[in-house]
Order: C-alpha cells, then structure tokens, then sequence
C-alpha cells in the first residue's frame, strides 16, 4: 500500500477527490500528437498492399497474418500506456488514428527485427534487462511510476516493492484496479524496452561494419572548412524551348526503363474525382439565431438568472459561477473581457473562426488565487445533527488555539497539507451548489483562515495555508452558439443533391452538369487507404473503403453522414494504381520532363563544346555570377536559376585555385561551367581524425538505416486496415 500510495501521489491518471467526493476535478493537457500525421501516412503508407489477406485480418508481414483481434489488443495497450502518462480518457479522431498507425508501423518493424535478428542469433537476455533496470537512465523507465524523486533516476526497489504489494492483493476493490492499471503499463515498458534494445543492437552490429579512416576523414574536414569563391557561367533549360526539343515514344520509353526504380509504387493508391456540398445555414437560419441570442443578452442585461439564461440558450460555454481565468475560455470571448466594465452585457456578436454568435455578460472581475495550500477535518456521522454539532466543537477548538494535526489524528484523518490549484475546476462543466461552497471557501479565505463548512451529508473544515500566483480571474456569463443550418435547411440540401446524384450516374454527367447545380467537381490523385479520409473530410471510412474496393469508372452512392454532419458526398474511381512500378501512360509526362532536360543539356553541352574560359560561356550566352562560401558538403544555390545544385560543389572541390574547369555541368534546372577564383581554409578549425572518422561513421549509419526499407519490400507487407477503420 505504501508504495501504491506514493504513485498515486504522482500519477496523473488518478483523480483527486477533495472532501466528501463533491466534484472530481479533471486534469492534465491535451493529448500530444505523436508525430505529424503526414510523416505518419509517408511512412505507415510504405507498408501497404493489395495481396488476399483473410477476412478477419488487417495485414500480412512476413507471411503471417495479422488479425484484426491481435491488432486492437496492441491498439488497447498503446492506448492505455498514452491514457496513464497524459492523463487523458478520450481522443479525437486524427489522435486515434495517428495511434493507430503507430501501433501497426511498431508492430511491424518489431516482427522485421525480430526476424532479422533470430538469424544473426542476436537475442536480449534477463541479465540485459536487469542491468538496464538498475542503470535506470533509459527514457521509458523515465516515464514510469517508479521513479526515484531524489535521485532522477528509475528505482528497482519502487518496483520491487509494488510487484511484493500487488502479490498480497488489495481488498478495496478500487485500489485492486488502480494495481492492474499501474502493472499493465509497467508490462507495456517492458516489452517495448525489450523490443528497442533488440533493434538497437541490430543497428550497432550493422553499424560497426561501417568505418572509416584517416585519409578519409583528412578529405572530409578539408571540404567542410575550405570556402570557395568562383566564377559560374549558367545556361537554364529554360532558355531552350520546349518545340525545338525532339523526343520519340523510344526516348521516353528507354529513360522509363533506366529509372524505373523511381517509379516504384509501395503502396496501391485510387485517382478520384468527387463533388461535396458543405451544408450551411440558411439567411432565415441565421436570423433566428441572431433573435434567440438578442433574446438571452436582453434577459442578461435585465438581471435575470445567468445559469438559467445560459442553459436556455443552449450555450457551448456552461456557467459555473465560480471566476476563471481568461485561459481556459474561448478566445474570442477572453479579448473581450478584459476591456469590459463590471455588470455590462454585450449586444450579439459574431466570431468568424468557429462560426459562432456570442453574448458576455462581466458578471464579476476580482484577484484570486491560482494555487491554495489547506488542510481539512471531515466529519461524518449517521446522525446530521451530531456531525454538526461535533464539528462546531472541533472548529471552536480550533478558533481557541487546538493543534490541527493534532485533532484530525483524534478523528481518524491525517490533515496534512495538500494543494488545490485552478486547473482542477477551471473548465469543469458544471459545479453543484456543495462544491461551489468549498471552492468559494479554498479560493477567498486568507492565509490561516479557519471555517467551518456544512453540507447535506456532514460537515468539513478547512484551513487555507497559504495562496499563490493572485490572478485576474473572471466571473462572467457566456452565450456561444454556432451559427448551424436548421434540419429543413439540411433536407432541401440534400434533395438537390440527391437529385444531382439520381440523373447523373456517370463521371462523364457529373462533370457535364455539376455547374448546372452550382457543384464544382474536384480532382485527387493518388488517395492512399491509410489516410483515413476521402477530400479530407471526417466520416468518410464508408467512402474510403468504397473507394479502394470500386473498379475504376465506377460512381458512389450518395454518403450523407459526412464531416461533422454537415457535408455530402459523391465519388468516382479514374485510375487504380496497384503496389509495383507504375505503369509507363501514368507517369509519362514525368518522364517527358526528365528527357526533355536530358535533351537540353546535351545541346547546351553541345553548344559549350571546346569553350576554355568564363568569357568564352558568356560570349556563347551564358549568364555569369559570383558564387562565395561554396563548400563540399554543402549544394550550390544558383539564384539565376533559383535552385539547388549539389553536382556544382563536387566539380569545386576537385578544381584547383585559379583554374577554369573545362565541363560542363549537369544540374537540376540549367548547364554550368565554373573557374575557382579562390580558396581559403577557415580560421580556428582544427583537425582531429578520431572525432571526424566518428562524425563519418554516424553518417554512414544514418544512411544505412535505409536498411529497414529493404526489409520492408523483402518482409512484402500488406495493410488493409482500411477495411475496419471506424
């Protein structure tokens, strides 16, 4: 118990429960997300395939199936492990997708691992583990409920006093459930510390075959810390047109076939085009809106019951009566607020960001507290009158010098000193009249003020120790009310687009008579399954697995549901394009592109042939500039040609001062020919081989770790999450 107790102390996820459990408090940020959800697509979306999975399976690795059941178990524990160390019980839908996609790109780099390192014969032992347990400087341990707040660092015996305690069991069963929360999560740390060590001694392995030397390492530091000034003659390809560039399906078909590595396709992805209608509120939806708001500002601005005026409303904002800060309301609302007199109501306004009508009412503007220090007697008894009457003589003990500690021992309690801050009811969504009688207490007595407070089921006393960080707080009375379509509003939405939808059951009508409705037919290339949403709209799983299970030129039915209810849909399959190389007619033009600049260069290079200074390129039409601080590790940028030239830094770094380099240069966006006018090796840089053969090493690794997209094209992994996503 003792070590549950210290963990509960600290454990976010536990909520604390002030006086006879009048209101729970709810705290701790945000969910983070875990990484941008485009980074996450890029890589999850490596994964995917269109090979037969079972009907019950969202994927395939390494020849194995996976099950939709095994899936949602690692789901439910990352789930868990994110609930216990932020605190939070519900998420958004894009943080549960990015959850989602982190499980299965986890789950399958682990399996690959695993695999890669069952053949090398490379394993993590109990004796490893153990040692990382006692080192206890590893992150994840970090983030457990075990950590030591003297020393920083993880402590074993925290542990190993919780697993004594858990073993003995606990007989309230609240606290036998708070043991399996605290456990299963130390089950999550362990295995993933098991899984990141097994891969982190992969990568060393691989690592260590990679070295480098001192010549190396020589080469290396002189083209970091030797700065080029040049002369650079340009000739963009954009300077030749386009029609007086010859090239035959045989060119375009012969620099497909070279780089047709580029064309590599890893996962299946749909071209679709879809028309959505945003369903809005109407001139006659707003004008009842705006006349229920001046309503509630004119009962407002009449004295009448805020909490009552509010609820009628049907505000988004709820009225606590209890000050807040600005920080936890709307933004819209806090900037006003502060300009505003006491007892002022405002007229309706409009706030175009969440598409609201508002109206605020200053109800009160004082300085209060954002952390209190109290401590608290609780009396209870069966009888009312006897826990009044006992606590009347507690707090005149009090009021005539008694020792509260010494008193709340009498009474079975401990009344030691703890901290109540306003993150524990600033945003709640309501506060009953009993809680608000504590709040009013915690927040306006001074320091060592006593009183005595008397509830419907006993009676509590509270000491205020001390009160820090005094700040503006704000009692006010908000009505934020979206400006939302009304349902006949929604109907006549939809029966015109239902009617658009019944007399065009082709892409070819649609894009023929979208206009004629006022729709505009938009076009998206390239939808991937595990982006989770069709034109980016919410409730569009339905759609997305229509769309990947569709041939092409076939049209959706009408998705009604769409968004936040607020958005119709209708979508077209134009091109299916499967895991592989893409197919030659899909990336023509692309290719078309690369030859053309192939082309140009040779006749620019052509047209420089024999060319042996920068006078003689810019008399043949060449533009002609200075480049300074040119070094080898770092590309060119050519601002005649706004872009970057990596090739220009390499010819710099082999031509000696003074010289013209006779080639011609084949860059990104033009030809180039340059002469080094001087180089200079930088001041105070000095030459140590061991620190730059190590700098070589991690570069070398960082780079092999393209390893791991080699095993994921070898492991042929398949995802067809898409098919349950909810």
């Amino acid at each position: 118990m003792a070590v549950l107790e210290k963990i509960r102390k600290r454990n976010v996820l536990l909520i604390c429960i002030i006086a006879l459990g009048l209101f729970a408090f709810i705290a701790g940020d945000m969910f983070k997300t875990l990484e941008d959800s485009a980074a996450v697509r890029a890589v999850t979306g490596f994964f995917t395939g269109e090979d037969n999975v079972g009907r019950a399976d969202v994927g395939k690795v390494l020849g194995e199936n996976v099950t939709y059941q095994d899936y949602q178990e690692l789901v439910a524990e990352y789930t868990d492990a994110i609930k216990f160390t932020q605190g939070n019980e519900t998420f958004s839908d894009e943080e549960q997708n990015q959850i989602n996609d982190q499980v299965w790109q986890s789950y399958v780099s682990n399996k690959i691992i695993e695999a890669e390192a069952k053949k090398l014969g490379l394993a993590v032992t109990d004796k490893e583990m153990q040692d990382i347990l006692k080192e206890g400087t590893n992150p994840m341990l970090l983030r457990s409920p075990f950590v030591n707040q003297q020393t920083g660092r993880f402590d074993l015996t925290l542990l190993t006093k919780f697993q004594d305690e858990m073993k003995k069991g606990a007989a309230d069963p609240e606290l036998a459930q708070q043991y399996q929360t605290i456990y299963r999560y130390w089950l999550f740390i362990e295995r993933t510390l098991r899984e990141q060590t097994l891969a982190m001694k992969y990568e060393s392995l691989l690592g260590h075959c990679l070295i480098s030397n001192p010549i190396s390492a020589k080469m290396a530091f002189d083209g970091q810390n030797t700065d080029s000034e040049i002369l650079l003659a340009a000739m963009t390809y954009a300077s030749i047109n386009d029609n007086d560039v010859k090239i035959s399906d045989a060119d375009l078909k012969e620099a497909y076939n070279k780089r047709k590595e580029e064309f590599r396709q890893y996962l299946p992805t749909r071209d679709i085009k879809y028309v959505t209608v945003h369903i809005t509120a109407s001139t006659q939806d707003r004008a009842d809106l705006m006349k229920k708001m001046q309503a509630a500002s004119d009962s407002l601005r009449a004295g009448a019951d805020p909490a009552l005026v509010v609820g009628k409303a049907q505000s988004d904002v709820n009225y606590i009566g209890i000050p807040v800060s600005s920080r936890v309301l709307p933004r819209d609302i806090a900037a006003k607020l502060d300009s505003m007199q006491v007892g002022q109501t405002t007229a309706p306004f409009e706030t175009a960001y969440d598409n609201t009508l508002n109206v605020i009412k200053l109800i009160n503007k004082t300085q209060l507290p954002d952390s209190v220090e109290y401590r608290q007697i609780r009396v209870f008894d069966n009888s009312i009158d006897v826990a009044h009457n006992r606590a009347d003589s507690i707090y005149n003990a009090l009021k005539g010098g008694a020792d509260f500690a010494e008193l709340a021992a009498k009474y079975g309690q401990t009344g030691e000193k703890v901290w109540f801050t306003a993150s524990m009811y600033e945003g709640a969504p309501s506060i009953d009249a009993d809680s608000k009688q504590l709040l009013d207490a915690l927040l306006n007595l001074n320091a060592n003020e006593t009183k005595n407070l008397s509830f419907t089921q006993g009676n509590i006393i509270i000491q205020v120790l001390s009160r820090r960080a005094m700040t503006t707080k704000y009692d006010a009375a908000i009505v934020k009310h979206a400006i939302d379509f009304s349902p006949a509003t929604r109907v006549a939405a939809y029966n015109k687009f239902s009617q658009f939808v019944s007399e065009n059951q082709t892409l070819e009508d649609i894009e023929k008579n979208a206009a004629k409705f006022g729709y505009t037919v938009q076009e998206r290339r390239d939808l991937s399954s595990n982006e989770h949403t069709v034109a980016g709209l919410r409730g569009t799983t339905e759609a997305l697995r229509w769309v990947f299970e569709a041939n092409e030129g076939e049209v959706s039915k009408l998705f009604d549901q769409v968004g936040n209810n607020d958005h119709l849909l209708v979508v077209a399959v134009t091109g299916i394009h499967k895991k592989g190389y893409r197919e030659f007619d899909v990336v023509k033009d692309e290719v078309k592109t690369i030859v053309l600049n192939d082309k140009k260069y040779d006749m620019i290079a052509e047209k420089l042939k024999g060319v042996t200074s920068i006078d003689a390129a810019k008399q043949k039409g060449a533009v002609v500039d200075t480049v300074s601080q040119i070094t080898f590790p770092a590309p060119v940028f050519v601002q005649a040609v706004n872009s970057s030239e990596p090739a220009i830094s390499g010819v710099v770094a082999a031509t000696q001062e003074g010289k013209f380099n006779p080639e011609v240069i084949r860059g990104n966006a033009g030809a180039y020919m340059v002469q080094v006018v001087k180089k200079t090796k930088r001041e105070g840089a000095t030459f140590d081989a061991k620190a730059v053969e190590q700098q070589l090493r991690q570069q070398a690794l960082q780079a092999a770790r393209l390893y791991k997209q080699e095993l994921m094209l070898k492991a042929n992994v398949i995802d067809v999450r898409y098919k349950f996503f909810n």
